[in-house]
């Protein structure tokens, strides 16, 4: 049996206090009023203003003056255009910082739990040994996923203004939002939620009892219902992943649709969820936990982390594509705005995940080796936080982001929790599925 060690634990709840003290750091430096909105832009911008006048030395004083008095009268006009705008977009910014970072770790415990079932339902030989770490990291689904509820429910409230289809003001004014409100609406959008999760969590639970009663189990039947649940559940699966990406991410910029979004953000938490197996596994192992994982299990792995990030890399590419060749308004827009204000972590999330796992995991000695794996595993991880920020900052914050306290505060947080849950979960069972058909196979894997 596992034992979590106390210093993991300390670690665990140290984030997670850091990390709360950075959310509500976060949540208390948030603009109240229009003017505070407007003095906090103007605060960061008054460097930029002083380095443009510099650009013009000749200019004389009466030129000076009048520019400024234009300026001043052309700012004032925008201020009270789009200061409420703005006020939104900076209150957005910690609720933003929260949804990015509970989103994120509660799809690394999804694709894990996807991973795991295509296991059990293609009846994989060369897996068993790696499945209470799997079940273990499937732990965190059901706290993930119901703060995540809880945050789309308070939006639904209007305690932030995270999906502008919720604002009524808005929807008045927006002839596009009108036409999906059949969809788009509320009680709707939260009953989806509640399938979703409910949908999710139930397969991981009978998947899981399943799991350990096989253990003491005479026969098979445990594992036959396994794999008969697994199979009906990636059906519900394929399904409820792709609206679910419409209605948490894609939503929150409701004038823009994809029809490869489903499936680009599945590769996202798909190579994630993998990504994480191979970290804990690797963790155990150091620990003298799971002795009959061996390098060729690392290795594939491996494999799976090199193949989908090749994967997310088509989708993202022909995503960008379709809608960049196409050049329809309402569509492209979704690229230039990333383009233009997330310059940076747009094009630097395609080096993170694409480029450098590329050339990590390519040379197969290299899927080998633990070293490696942890190098190119941080590095997916990282930038596939960065793809769930890309995915939901633009729209949320516009311009005005920036990964600071709230932002670092969020991560922590909710990292930390990650770790207690799991861990806590890998304690309740023995590490070893000994009672799997094919756990023998597993334990002969080789590459």
């Amino acid at each position: 049996m596992y034992t979590f060690p106390s210093q993991l634990k300390i670690t665990a709840l140290t984030l997670i206090l850091v990390g709360f003290l950075g959310i509500v750091y976060g949540f208390l430096s948030a603009p109240t009023t229009v003017a505070e909105a407007q003095a906090m832009v103007a605060e960061a911008h008054h460097g930029e203003t002083h380095a443009a006048a510099e650009e013009h030395p000749a200019t004389t004083a009466s030129d000076h003056a009048m520019a400024a008095d234009t300026e001043h009268h052309a700012d004032e006009h925008a201020a009270d255009e789009h200061g409420e705008h703005l006020l939104h977009q900076l209150q957005n910014k910690p609720w933003a910082a929260v949804y990015v970072a509970a989103f994120f770790f509660m799809m690394i415990a999804l694709g894990a739990l996807a991973f795991y079932a295509i296991q059990r339902a293609a009846q994989a030989g060369w897996s068993p040994v790696l499945f209470r770490v799997m079940e273990g990291i499937t732990g965190y689904l059901l706290p993930g996923t119901l703060i995540v509820f809880v945050l789309l429910a308070l939006s639904g409230m209007h305690l932030n203004h995270l999906f502008i289809w919720m604002d009524p003001e808005v929807v008045a004014h927006d002839k596009l939002i009108q036409g999906k409100t059949g969809f788009l609406n509320v009680p709707f959008f939260l009953a989806r939620a509640v399938i979703y999760i409910l949908g999710w969590n139930t397969y991981r639970y009978f998947s899981r009892r399943f799991s350990l009663a096989q253990d003491s189990a005479t026969d098979i039947s445990n594992h036959k219902k396994n794999f008969r649940i697994s199979a009906g559940f990636l059906v519900f699966f394929i399904v409820t992943e792709s609206m679910m990406s419409w209605d948490w991410i894609m939503s929150i910029d409701p004038h823009w649709f994809s029809t490869l979004f489903g499936w680009y953000v599945f590769a996202s938490m798909f190579v994630s969820g993998i990504t994480t197996i191979a970290l804990v596994a690797i963790y155990l192992k150091s620990k003298g936990y799971l002795e009959k994982v061996n390098d060729s299990h690392i290795h594939d792995l491996g494999k799976f982390m090199f193949g989908i990030s090749i994967f997310w890399t088509y989708l993202w590419f022909s995503q960008f594509m379709l809608i960049w060749y196409s050049n329809i308004p309402e569509e492209v827009t979704y690229f230039i705005t990333r383009i233009e204000d997330y310059n940076l972590p747009f094009f630097g999330m395609l080096v993170m995940n694409f480029i450098f796992p590329l050339l990590i995991l390519m040379n197969s000695a290299y899927k080998r080796l633990n070293l490696f794996i942890i190098m190119a595993g941080i590095v997916i991880l990282l930038g596939h936080y960065i793809d769930v920020f890309n995915m939901i900052m633009p729209s949320a914050v516009g311009d005005q982001w920036f990964i600071g306290i709230p932002e670092i505060g969020a991560f922590l947080f909710f990292f930390g929790l990650f770790i207690y849950v799991v861990f806590n979960e890998l304690t309740k069972a023995p590490l070893e599925a000994k009672g799997d058909p094919y756990m023998g196979e597993s334990e002969r894997f080789t590459y």
